[in-house]
Order: C-alpha cells, then structure tokens, then sequence
C-alpha cells in the first residue's frame, strides 16, 4: 500500500552542474514557479530526478571536456534514453547535437543532428549576437503551449544552430542567417535562448517544461 506522501511527492529538476555558469538562474527561475530544483552532477540523484536541465554559457570543447571529466555523458544519454523530459538552454543546446564550427574535432553528444555554426558577420551586425529578439514558432511545440507568436527571448551566442530534421524545429529567428532557436524530438528538449532571462515569456516556457508529463 502507498502512502498518501508518495502520490503527492513535488516532481524535482535536476540541473547538471558541469562548471559551465548560469547554474543560478535557472534554479532561481525554477524556485519562483514553485518547483523544486537541485544543482547537481551525482548520477543517483540525476537518475532520482523527474526531469533534467543542461544549461550552459561558454565554448563547446570546454563543455565537452568538463562533461566528460564529471561522466556526465552517460548519465545525458541515459536520462534520454529512458525517456525522461530533458531541457538544453544555449550551450547546453550546441551540445546535444554533434559538433561545432567553435571546436573543430571535438565531438558532441549526438543527440541530435544538425550542424553548429558561426554567425556571420555582415549586414553591420555584431556578433556575439545579444538581446532580444521575436520567436517565430511552428510544429506546435510544448514549450511554447500558450506563447503567442513573435514573442521575445532573450540571446547571447556567436554560434547557432541548422538542425538536420527540419520538423524538430519548434521556434526560429534571423540575426543574419535563419536561426533554428528551438528544438524538440520526443523528450528531448532544447532553446538557444535563455528562458530564464526572458521575462515573464521564459518563465511561461520553463512552466510548461514543468508540466510536460504531470497533467492530472
């Protein structure tokens, strides 16, 4: 017999700590819709987790190595394996797929296909590329659930992603070129963008990260 405290048990997020920064604001963010988050790399309280987040800022061959070093790929591949919702953010984005113009010959994590390139600089535009900018979203993401169109996120990135499996894309912007800025296959996850400093529109999206899978 259950008890009553096992069919109420607040779900916990885990995101992985892998030396990467902006660790904090998510789990502020996390906090302040009142879920549950922990910032971690220990592969049981990973694996104990209803969901996961790789958040990341910095270079691609960096993260990789500092994934590698904490053994947290396998646990990533195991969290997705196993079916569990799991959320890139920017970097954390770039290192689900398979490598990236930033770090010629270092391999991501093959998730995901789809190549990581730089942005171009032209047209007077600077790169990295900061601010914010509108969303335009298609294939009925669940991320965006309730987020109108032309929205505005918030970015800081001179890399950016051309996904091979065109609908895996949920959300796109230009600065330049055609910026694929959100993906989701299956449980799989990821924006470019920084939900946790877009305002009250990032929030929303966390939220309905939040949800995938505790409808009642």
């Amino acid at each position: 017999m259950h008890s009553l405290s096992s069919f109420w048990r607040k779900q916990i997020i885990a995101i992985l700590d892998y030396d990467a920064g902006n660790l904090k604001s998510v789990y502020k963010a996390l906090q302040f819709l009142g879920q549950e988050a922990e910032i971690t790399r220990d592969a049981e309280k990973i694996r104990r987790a209803d969901k996961v987040i790789l958040p990341g800022v910095g270079s691609f061959g960096d993260a990789m190595k500092k994934l590698e070093e904490y053994h947290l790929t396998e646990i990533i591949h195991e969290t997705v394996q196993a079916g569990k919702p799991f959320l890139g953010i920017c970097l954390g984005l770039q290192l689900l797929f398979e490598e990236s113009e930033e770090s010629p010959g270092v391999k991501g994590l093959g998730v995901l296909k789809g190549k990581i390139l730089r942005i171009p600089e032209k047209d007077g535009l600077k790169v990295p590329h900061i601010g914010w900018n509108s969303l335009e979203l298609e294939h009925n993401g669940r991320l965006f659930e309730h987020i109108p169109q032309q929205s505005y996120v918030y970015f800081v990135h001179s890399y950016y992603l051309k996904a091979e499996e065109e609908q895996t894309v949920t959300a796109s912007t230009e600065y330049g070129v055609h910026i694929h800025a959100s993906v989701e296959k299956d449980n799989v996850f990821a924006c470019q963008f920084h939900p946790e400093k877009s305002g009250e529109t990032g929030l929303a999206i966390l939220k309905n990260f939040a949800g995938i899978g505790e409808e009642r």
